[in-house]
């Protein structure tokens, strides 16, 4: 190198490094100090004993060490230690404890490059993208801040990183794009064609969202939120922005699974999340990347609920888009009813009210939330020879009526006649089964239909068939509120009786009431039905034939 191109790279270094100054003073200090508090209690707990087995890296709530802990505590020790309004800023201590944060990544990433999770995952190409998103974002802001030691520190594990995922595998659909968006992220600072053909390679399979705007796992909480700041990152460092329109179609989407204090529908998710309570908090990313490049106030109002507690110190100072000021707020829709065909699920919100219907194979078909005040299912079952859980197996909608129906058959079995088939031995007597008569055949037939009355909902719940057997309705509330008009059940706890007249379910200073009730016995843990859903219960019950129709009013 001549002196002119000595000269040539001290002046672009320069000009790098007061860019970054520049844009980190844009950064709100509340969004700093925060960050700070939340560094300090993670720094409490890194091991510090060069001699055990997690040095450099924090346990899990089950004592294990993780990658992922040691790449979360690097890419957020490095931004503190980067922001010049930090309290950790050039912390020569910190310093340390970001070289035992990488250290413990290189002790454990396997000669090929991957990493494990202790919990599931061994080798994983997958889990190695995961942890690269947090170890590139710090190797990033070590490079727009100068800081050669620490860029230098990170990467060797990143360079091994890029090559097992260039070679490695996935196990599900959001995999693929984890380790498209690491790949990317490893390109842009260490660029390799072989990491832009493995992308390429990927996405030539087809982004698998459907025409409701959802991905293949349709988890509302955890996996569609990885995949929409997967394909965010490819198009910031790829410059492809054309991949930025699933993510434009799932943020839509949601926008119609959104209960009144932006909880999110989970009922259609195909993974770990269905039927749990949850934010949008993980899309904050994505959400505040579009919010911004698209001017969209729905997803800045969005954006509202979750911050600054979700903002991303190391997120703000690598990605300038995000830093800028997001578009006036717009509210998401709070009136509709939008059916996702695909997706099997009804959703309906008026304002505070917002109630879900699962079209088939759920036996959670139907639940309500009046702001605070939430239902979070209504089921039943009948003791219909050990297998009478309702779980619709058709559905048709007749304008504000949702109609399930499933059937159920039970039989008893004569004795085996054909001599080729004896003795009926424990090796055959399964399979022998098929070659019996049939007699005796017993007959379950639900009918249930859900009227949409405005801000009244009605269950009308029909069971017929078999006559004589008992049939317990749950309707599981949220933990937190109180409950009137109801007695205990016996001999189950958080179980309640609802006799006759109306139980009203109060959270705060929302109510639902729903009713009349009907008790003509006790047995509400139906033999062969599912168990009861955490939390309180109001069951009612009957014999059938049964036929009941239940109100649930918004009050």
């Amino acid at each position: 190198m001549n002196r002119r191109e000595a000269l040539q790279l001290i002046m672009a270094t320069a000009s790098t490094s007061a860019l970054a100054q520049a844009a980190d003073n844009e950064i709100d200090p509340g969004v700093i100090q925060r960050h700070d508090a939340r560094l300090k209690e993670t720094l409490a707990k890194q091991v510090t004993d060069p001699n055990h087995r997690g040095f450099g890296a924090y346990p899990d709530q089950w004592q294990l060490y993780h990658c992922y802990a040691a790449a979360s505590l690097l890419e957020n020790a490095v931004a503190a230690y980067l922001h010049p309004r930090s309290a950790y800023y050039h912390d020569q201590p910190l310093l340390k404890r970001i070289s035992w944060a990488v250290d413990f990544l290189n002790r454990n990433q396997s000669p090929e490059g991957n990493i494990d999770l202790l919990t599931t995952n061994f080798g994983s190409p997958p889990d190695t993208g995961f942890v690269v998103h947090h170890v590139a974002t710090a190797a990033k802001l070590a490079a727009l801040h100068q800081a050669e030691d620490i860029a230098a520190q990170i990467k060797p594990f990143l360079l091994k990183a890029g090559a097992a995922m260039s070679e490695g595998g996935v196990h599900t659909p959001n995999h693929r794009w984890v380790v498209c968006a690491a790949l990317a992220q490893i390109h842009d600072l260490y660029p390799n064609q072989k990491y832009l053909d493995r992308i390429n390679a990927w996405l030539a399979e087809g982004i698998d969202i459907d025409e409701e705007g959802q991905f293949h796992e349709r988890s509302t909480t955890i996996y569609n939120a990885v995949c929409d700041n997967a394909f965010v990152t490819l198009a910031q460092k790829l410059d492809r922005n054309d991949l930025l329109e699933p993510v434009r179609k799932n943020l839509d989407s949601m926008l119609y699974l959104l209960h009144p204090n932006f909880e999110v529908v989970t009922e259609i998710s195909k993974r770990q999340d269905i039927n749990t309570n949850g934010t949008m908090k993980s899309y904050w990313f994505a959400l505040r990347y579009m919010a911004v490049y698209d001017d969209n106030g729905q997803y800045a109002s969005i954006l509202n609920s979750m911050e600054p507690e979700q903002i991303s110190l190391p997120l703000l100072m690598e990605y300038p888009l995000l830093r800028k000021p997001l578009p006036e707020l717009a509210p998401p829709p709070q009136q509709y009813n939008k059916v996702f065909p695909l997706s099997e699920i009804s959703h309906i919100r008026r304002g505070k009210l917002s109630a879900t219907i699962m079209h088939r194979q759920n036996s959670r078909w139907f639940a309500l939330r009046n702001g605070n005040a939430v239902i979070n299912a209504v089921r039943f079952a009948s003791a219909f020879y050990g297998k009478g859980q309702f779980n619709p197996e058709h559905f048709h909608q007749d304008g504000d009526a949702y109609i399930f129906t499933q059937e159920m058959k039970a039989p008893y079995y004569q004795p085996i006649t054909d001599p080729s088939l004896k003795p009926i031995t424990s090796e055959n007597l399964g399979r022998a089964r098929q070659h019996r008569e049939q007699t005796n055949v017993s007959v379950m037939q639900y009918e249930t239909k859900i009227v949409d009355k405005g801000a009244m909902f009605e269950l009308h719940i029909n069971a017929v068939g078999t006559d004589n057997v008992p049939i317990a309705i749950e309707v599981n509330l949220r933990e937190g509120g109180t409950i009137e008009g109801v007695v205990p059940a016996p001999n189950v706890a958080d179980a309640f009786l609802l006799d006759d007249g109306y139980a009203a379910y109060t959270l705060g200073r929302d109510s639902i009431r729903f009713g009349p009730g009907r008790r003509d016995h006790a047995y509400t843990q139906i033999r062969g039905a599912l168990s009861k859903l955490s939390g309180p219960s109001v069951y009612i019950t009957g014999y059938t034939p049964f036929q009941h129709v239940i109100q649930f009013e918004a009050v």
